[in-house]
């Protein structure tokens, strides 16, 4: 596949901060870690990441916006672009040996996302995606999944835990949900679960609470692939709005339906 000029500096950028990743990801154990708030924890690994993405794409672009996740957001003096950046999407699972975690990279383009990269290390892939261009894992063009009814589907979802979210609404959409679904799964890393999205691997995904760094990259993969994207209540602003719910155009939409169903009347 061709990449663009812009689309490469991402990629290298995601990679060298993946190889950092990988090497404190084998000697986990001895990780400096601090406690960010409540079940929310950063490690040095999580900050080191971060400056090596932040100086790899501001060495190509140092006229461009940065907001990530470890860092106050940086204004461009450029004005129209901006680098959106989770240097370690799925810290909690990093931090349990659990190889399911990634560097994610979004470029914004006057408001709207254009390109993405998620990459993780641990097993190697590489997600990219540029408007207009498609999407690929390790170079090969993927597609989301062709199902058309949510009774064959596997369904992500991230979930609320101690101290974050309305456990009390989630359980409600999520008994919802399996009952129209042939599976649930929470991997733990927004980020790759909408990858997963992209790549067909699950059918659809849904989740609320989110930050931007969590779902850019992944919103554009999910577009390239042919996929559908909406807040919670069907809007577009997902990046503010902090919901997301994705899938093919049929499960996207049943999906959508399913996971606003009113509580049951007792």
């Amino acid at each position: 596949m061709a990449r663009s000029a812009l689309l490469n500096v991402m990629v290298q950028a995601a990679m060298k901060a993946g190889k950092s990743l990988a090497r404190d990801f084998g000697e986990v154990q001895n990780l400096q870690v601090s406690v960010k708030g409540p079940g929310d924890f950063v490690s040095q690994a999580d900050l080191k990441a971060e400056k090596i993405v932040y100086d790899e794409l501001m060495k190509s672009r140092p006229t461009y916006g940065f907001l990530g996740e470890e860092s106050q957001e940086i204004k461009g003096t450029d004005g129209a672009h901006r680098w959106i950046v989770d240097p370690l999407d799925g810290t909690t699972n990093f931090l349990h040996g659990i190889p399911q975690f990634a560097v994610s990279i979004a470029l914004e383009r006057d408001g709207e996302i254009v390109a993405g990269v998620i990459f993780n290390p641990a097993t190697d892939e590489l997600f990219t995606a540029e408007k207009g261009g498609g999407a690929f894992l390790n170079d090969r063009r993927i597609r989301v999944a062709a199902r058309r009814v949510l009774s064959d589907c596997v369904i992500g979802c991230g979930m609320p835990h101690l101290g974050r979210g309305n456990h009390g609404k989630f359980l409600v959409e999520l008994r919802h949900v399996m009952g129209e679904v042939s599976g649930v799964r929470r991997f733990g890393a927004a980020a790759l679960d909408l990858a997963y999205v992209a790549a067909g691997r699950i059918d659809g995904f849904w989740e609320v609470g989110l930050s931007p760094w969590d779902i850019a990259a992944g919103l554009i993969l999910i577009r390239e692939a042919g996929g559908f994207t909406s807040t919670l209540k069907g809007g577009t602003d997902m990046l503010d709005d902090g919901t997301v719910v994705a899938g093919n155009e049929l499960i996207q939409k049943q999906l959508l339906e399913v996971t606003n169903r009113p509580v049951p009347s007792r």
